[in-house]
């Protein structure tokens, strides 16, 4: 053990327990994050570190010193009084680059499904009631450009893993400065060079696995005087693990920024993606144990997913600029404008869906803001406005080529609010944010293919006041409490007013309030980080999600959900040492626990007031640990436990619980002008038979989407 403490840098005994107590963790994950905690302690507590250790390229972001953007503080993560995670690059990486289900899922309170490859549903202290697929009341902006249009759609998988330097998932209720969301909102930045790269620089990788998992991709950053440019081209398919579930996305995106002058400086995001993904559908229980690669099969009355060729066909061309204007040293503006057009084609068992989608808007925030002795305050006022219009022609689906003419529709959404927020710190103890905004939604549409002229219906909002009241104590320099109570709302989204039935429906909003308490920050000199939070949210007439006999889409309000829910999330930097053969070792644990239920849920004589809220496990356990070593070689290790789903409002059917093993390791190999790294893993180590994205309320027992067994990847990714 002497040869141990010196190499590890762990007294004498601690490495057994280290290992015998992380075995507890797994087999026992209920409980695991209370003895992480205590073993994270104890280890740090016993151990010096003298010598910190040189970060690799891609860790340099810490959350320690990393200014979180999180509702305009532009400060550190431990300063603002809200749950906000963060995701960097290595974040995202740390499991491969072909997906961001894994880093997404590391996130207490987030869950991200992908029923099939690239078909992907986020929810955020939330359920999957409302998302047959895409996201929904979660608000996305990229760059400070809204990336969710007024139609509520927000096309995340059009999104390669490389183009993202962080994502910030702010939880909760943020209508006061983000409009539109009762789950909260996800900020992305795209990666740019830094004032520390050369002139030139450049990154590529490709990489392959099981079942004709095959990607590469190309970056070039420049950077000359006041001018940065970063230019992306990006490669994958996959031929699915089950039948009808091959994936091809295309993406070429530029990110371009120039400083005009000292008070201005001009940014522009502009990507065309070409994806196509098939949709297998889903299966019963008896066929997902015995063959899980079936896609839904035909049945006496339809064909089947493979016959039909379902899928989906998305080509869009995104394009926006964003101007920072300094007025004077206290008054400052961000104005964005963007436009984007998307091709969008659904083949599916009863139909073929045609869609057409323009959408343009823009968001502008003056910031008035002053320094005066004790007290740093801002005055945010802005206002963010979308316009969708969307041509929607549906055909009857014959093998996979569009038929006869079902019905065309042409319709246009208007969402747009305007909002103010106050931010004051006061004397680097206390902060405080209050803020509101007026939000409005106008839907108009009409079926083109039942009138000889044109006859708009309409339906709008009133006005949707969303206030929000933060505050947040500093108990010490790296440890504050906070407490907030926020107003969420997320209006019907079009393909919800007009589901895949074809008929449209009169939907009302959601809404409801949450009140939130937590604290955060770090221990032993930033060597342990934590985040625990407790919060009650209770929403108001529950957008649901129901299927009808052909499996094809429709939704109604019904009643309200209680969502009561505790989040916990701790990482400790276990070993620190530039001399040692271990490097680093990072152990981190996240728990969610959400048992929400129904509140006041009755449909026609059937009462569900009172169950677990459909699609929502109530416990999620993910671990995570990160190791390298002297001689480049490193180890990324998640391990996931999630609890039951109820799959129906009846809670008659749950989807069993599962345990994720996700494993990569690597070699770094530094040469004179380059750094190479080669890598290889596998994902579903311990080959469970699960479904990551269930089809809740299915009809005919239709339920599970079965994700890849044991399977494997290797690439090489290459900087110079």
């Amino acid at each position: 053990m002497k040869t141990l403490e010196k190499y590890f840098q762990i007294p004498d005994g601690r490495l057994f327990n280290l290992l015998r107590i992380e075995k507890f963790i797994h087999i026992n994950s209920k409980y695991g994050f209370i003895f992480l905690l205590i073993l994270v302690g104890g280890a740090l507590k016993a151990q010096e570190i003298k010598t910190p250790a040189k970060p690799r390229m891609e860790d340099t972001a810490t959350l320690q010193n990393l200014v979180i953007k999180a509702f305009a503080y532009n400060t550190k993560w431990k300063n603002i009084p809200a749950a906000v995670a963060v995701l960097n690059e290595k974040d995202l990486q740390r499991l491969g680059n072909n997906s961001l289900v894994p880093a997404f899922n590391t996130v207490p309170g987030v869950r991200m499904e992908e029923r099939s490859p690239g078909s992907y549903r986020l929810s955020v202290r939330g359920s999957l009631l409302r998302s047959p697929f895409g996201i929904r009341n979660v608000k996305a902006y990229w760059n400070n450009i809204p990336l969710t249009d007024a139609g509520g759609n927000t096309y995340l998988n059009l999104i390669d893993v490389n183009q993202v330097c962080t994502i910030e998932i702010a939880k909760g209720p943020a209508a006061s400065l983000y409009g539109a969301n009762t789950g909260g909102a996800v900020l992305i930045t795209s990666a740019m060079p830094d004032n520390l790269q050369p002139e030139n620089s450049f990154k590529a990788g490709i990489s392959g696995g099981s079942f004709g998992l095959f990607k590469e991709y190309i970056n070039w950053q420049y950077q000359k005087g006041n001018f940065k440019s970063s230019l992306q081209q990006s490669h994958m398919q996959s031929d699915g693990y089950r039948q009808q579930s091959a994936l091809r996305r295309d993406v070429l995106q530029w990110t371009g920024s120039l400083q005009l002058n000292e008070k201005e400086q001009l940014s522009a995001l502009a990507f065309y993606t070409d994806l196509h993904y098939e949709t297998p559908g889903a299966i019963t229980k008896a066929q997902m144990d015995s063959l899980p690669t079936l896609a839904r099969q035909p049945s006496s009355t339809l064909p089947g997913a493979v016959q039909q060729k379902t899928g989906v066909y998305n080509k869009t061309v995104f394009g926006a600029i964003n101007l920072v204007s300094a007025f004077s040293s206290h008054f400052d503006n961000t104005t964005s404008l963007l436009l984007n057009h998307t091709n969008f084609k659904n083949p599916f068992i009863t139909n073929f869906e045609m869609r057409d989608e323009l959408n343009y808007g823009g968001r502008t925030v003056f910031d008035w803001h002053k320094n005066s002795g004790d007290i740093d305050f801002h005055f945010q006022n802005g206002l963010e406005w979308l316009q969708n219009h969307s041509k929607i022609n549906v055909f009857g689906n014959k093998a996979g080529v569009a038929d006869t003419v079902q019905y065309k529709d042409d319709l246009y959404a208007t969402q747009y609010f305007i909002f103010s927020q106050f931010v004051a710190t006061i004397k680097n103890k206390w902060v405080l944010q209050a803020g509101v905004s007026a939000n409005r939604q106008q839907l108009k549409y009409a079926r083109l293919s039942t009138i000889t002229a044109a006859v708009y219906q309409q339906q709008e909002t009133k006005f949707l006041l969303a206030p929000r009241l933060s505050i947040l104590y500093k108990v010490q320099p790296e440890f504050s409490m906070y407490a907030l109570v926020s107003k969420g709302f997320s209006p019907p989204t079009l393909s919800e007013i007009r589901p895949s039935t074809g008929s449209f429906y009169n939907l009302q909003p959601e809404y409801g309030w949450n009140f939130e308490a937590g604290f955060k920050g770090s221990l032993l000199k930033g060597q342990l980080q934590f985040d625990i939070n407790a919060y009650s949210f209770d929403l108001q007439q529950a957008i649901v999600r129901k299927t009808d006999s052909t499996g094809a889409d429709y939704f109604t309000n019904a009643g309200g959900t209680k969502q009561r829910g505790i989040e916990f999330w701790i990482k400790g930097n276990l070993i620190n040492n530039s001399n040692g053969v271990i490097r680093k070792l990072v152990l981190a644990h996240n728990f969610s626990y959400q048992p929400y239920t129904f509140n006041q849920y009755i449909l026609g004589s059937k009462d569900f007031s009172g169950n677990d809220v459909t699609g929502v496990p109530k416990n999620i356990n993910v671990t995570t640990l990160d190791l390298d070593t002297r001689w480049n070689i490193y180890t990324h290790i998640s391990f996931n436990a999630t609890s039951t789903i109820p799959l129906t409002d009846a809670n008659d059917v749950y989807a069993k619980a599962y345990q994720l093993l996700q494993i990569k390791a690597g070699y770094i190999l530094p040469l004179k002008k380059m750094t190479v790294d080669f890598f290889a893993g596998v994902d579903n180590a311990l080959n469970q038979v699960y479904s990551l994205g269930n089809d809740i309320n299915g009809f005919g027992g239709r339920y599970y989407n079965p994700a890849p067994k044991r399977n494997y990847f290797v690439g090489v990714d290459i900087r110079f």
